[in-house]
């Protein structure tokens, strides 16, 4: 029987600051993808937006220029360090090729636009594991994926550690 040719696959994988983000990295990297030089993985950061504050009367802002320069370098650096522990986690793929890309934005709206700008086959992220009270006031960004997304949505649940040793 011939070799047929496997199909190109983007997965797009948002990553955050969590350990169940990297977790789901590295879950995908172990279930999903094949060695197949065909997939390309996609590490997507959302840097979240800078609160706006302003003073009671509308006459400016509180903050000054120079310690909104210093917030900005902040959220560079850390969108930075997130994404060099995302390539490190994918240093040992052979063949799959790694993108990365840095948005500016509420993730909801970075993921859902991203997955749809990209034509992904599959959107993959981790998920917090936020009870109902945290889901309820904080919102849940892979809820509002996975209703949102065109492409199928991959939500991995890091296991707990209950912490007693076997």
């Amino acid at each position: 029987m011939a070799d047929v040719a496997a199909k190109e696959r983007k997965i797009l994988i948002a990553v955050d600051e969590s350990e169940e983000s990297i977790y789901a990295l590295s879950w995908c990297i172990e279930n999903i993808l094949t060695g197949n030089s065909n997939d390309t993985l996609i590490l997507l950061y959302s840097v979240p937006p800078r609160a706006v504050y302003s003073t009671l009367d509308g006459s400016g802002y509180l903050f000054s220029s120079d310690i909104l320069a210093t917030m900005e370098r902040y959220s560079s650096g850390v969108a930075q360090c997130v994404m060099e522990k995302a390539k490190r986690a994918c240093e040992a793929l052979n063949g799959v090729k790694v993108e990365t890309i840095v948005e500016h934005g509420d993730a909801r709206d970075v993921i859902c636009q991203a997955a749809e700008k990209l034509h992904v086959d599959m959107l993959v992220m981790g998920s917090h594991g936020y009870g109902v009270i945290k889901r309820a006031f904080l919102g849940s960004v892979s809820n509002h994926c996975a209703q949102n997304v065109k492409c199928p949505v991959l939500i991995v649940k890091k296991p707990k550690t209950d912490g007693r040793s076997k």
